[in-house]
């Protein structure tokens, strides 16, 4: 019996292996929680409320940022270094972690951990999981060393930080920064540099890295080298579809920001020609799941507002830091309508052909999100007594894991709090488990049914 048993498990693991991923995101979440509500966690020696430690733990782990209290202040220098530990799990990806781990440990990799690690990072093979996991461990490193060590010694020579103090500051901020969690240690996040490029462009730049996803950053490194050997330079699809489609939304959501915010008193009205553009930049980047803010959100106009709850809602790329329903999936979307509209028989880009099943997994993936951020906004808006506008910009940014806030977090009520909790842990592994499962649940028909259109519009 226990021998069926165990049968049984082995081959659900075997037919998903992303629910490996999601327990452990899980079990992390929860140890998170046990550790921030210990009374060594917070500046009071208090301890934290379970809804405090919970929120904060799954906000972190799911890399999100959202907070209802203040990290530097609230917490204690234990408790900060368990966000930012949690910060790293969650960003660098927990199964990720745990074979990176192993294989460092035993020298190799059993099948399940690399199907596991594979689901996790978008490998393109089990071959291959191997040399992902070191790019994806050395890349994260040298990265997060840099911008850390940029921003320690502009707090140090800028700002007159201590050298312990800067370090600190820096390094926090640069892996929060790369992960795209939006954690940051004041409570105006890093509005009091808005003016300051030698903070928020380096941010900015971890931020857009980590959202680019792995895949894409280590076929860069690798096509840098083979150009350098062969001279020829071939990209795959995925990696054109990030980076354009990146570019084209980082560059709309500069122009949209300060075409909207130019004149605001309370955002980017004050600042001069550079302060608005770096500013612009600085929002569009962060919309796209990062979290920090260099302007009141507040104050945003309600324009301002939709058109980050559509980049948030957007995200980054696949298998990185970021959250929404990834810039592929977008892309697609937009090709597919292009293709529809044109009357062609098939979705092309690139001079390659998109298979049925990807159009439907990117249409699934985004209906299935806007059902959830509409759900979600109904029922916060049932258990709070705020606007539309801040209770629906808050839930796209727990859904895309964004961290950007109009400042109502804390004061939502409880169960408002646990709503946002579910829509943090969906919108962190709901893409990841989604797409695993409808592609491991593909399968071939042996016959046809006969066609029939209904009326459409």
């Amino acid at each position: 019996m226990a021998l069926s048993a165990r049968r049984v498990r082995n081959s659900l693991f075997a037919a998903h292996p992303a629910r490996t991923v999601v327990m452990a995101f899980a079990a992390v979440i929860v140890a998170g929680t046990v550790l921030l509500a210990l009374p060594i966690a917070t500046e009071q020696r208090a301890g934290a409320g379970l809804i405090t430690a919970l929120f904060t733990s799954t906000s972190a782990v799911c890399v999100t940022g959202l907070a209802v209290v203040d990290t530097g202040t609230y917490w204690s220098g234990f408790g900060e270094g368990v966000i930012l530990a949690l910060i790293q799990v969650g960003g660098f990806g927990i199964m990720t972690m745990a074979s990176l781990l192993a294989l460092l440990v035993a020298g190799r990799l059993r099948l399940r951990m690399q199907l596991t690690a594979q689901a996790e990072t978008k490998s393109l093979g089990i071959g291959d999981v191997r040399k992902v996991l070191l790019g994806v461990a050395g890349t994260t490193l040298i990265v997060e060393l840099a911008v850390g060590a940029v921003l320690a010694l502009r707090f140090r020579f800028g700002y007159a930080e201590s050298i312990g103090d800067a370090v600190y500051l820096g390094y926090f901020h640069a892996v929060s920064a790369f992960n795209n969690a939006g954690f940051g240690l004041h409570a105006d996040s890093i509005t009091r540099y808005a003016q300051d490029a030698w903070v928020t462009l380096p941010i900015a730049a971890a931020v857009i890295l980590g959202g680019i996803g792995f895949p894409v950053l280590l076929e860069l490194l690798r096509h840098r080298h083979r150009r350098r050997t062969t001279g020829r330079r071939n990209w795959t699809l995925h990696s054109k579809l990030t980076l354009i489609t990146t570019a084209v939304l980082l560059f709309a959501g500069t122009v949209l920001t300060c075409l909207l915010e130019w004149t605001n008193p309370g955002t980017l009205g004050p600042f001069g020609w550079g302060g608005k553009l770096v500013n612009g930049f600085f929002h569009s980047a962060m919309s796209r799941t990062a979290g920090f803010n260099a302007i009141d959100m507040g104050e945003l106009h309600a324009s301002t507002l939709l058109a980050t709850c559509t980049l948030m809602f957007i995200g980054g790329g696949s298998a990185g830091t970021a959250g929404g329903i990834k810039v592929t999936t977008f892309a697609v979307l937009a090709v597919a309508i292009v293709a529809e509209v044109r009357g062609e028989p098939n979705s092309s880009i690139m001079g390659r052909r998109l298979g049925p099943h990807v159009l439907r997994q990117a249409l699934t993936v985004a209906l299935l999100g806007i059902g959830l951020v509409i759900a979600a906004t109904l029922a916060l808006l049932t258990v709070t007594e705020e606007r539309l506008e801040p209770v629906l910009f808050e839930v796209v940014s727990a859904f895309g894991t964004v961290g950007l806030s109009t400042g109502i977090t804390a004061d939502i009520p409880g169960v408002g709090q646990l709503i946002l909790i579910a829509l943090m842990f969906v919108g962190r592994l709901g893409p990841i488990t989604l797409v695993s499962a409808l592609a491991l649940r593909e399968r071939t028909r042996r016959y046809e049914l006969p066609e029939e259109r209904p009326v459409i519009g």
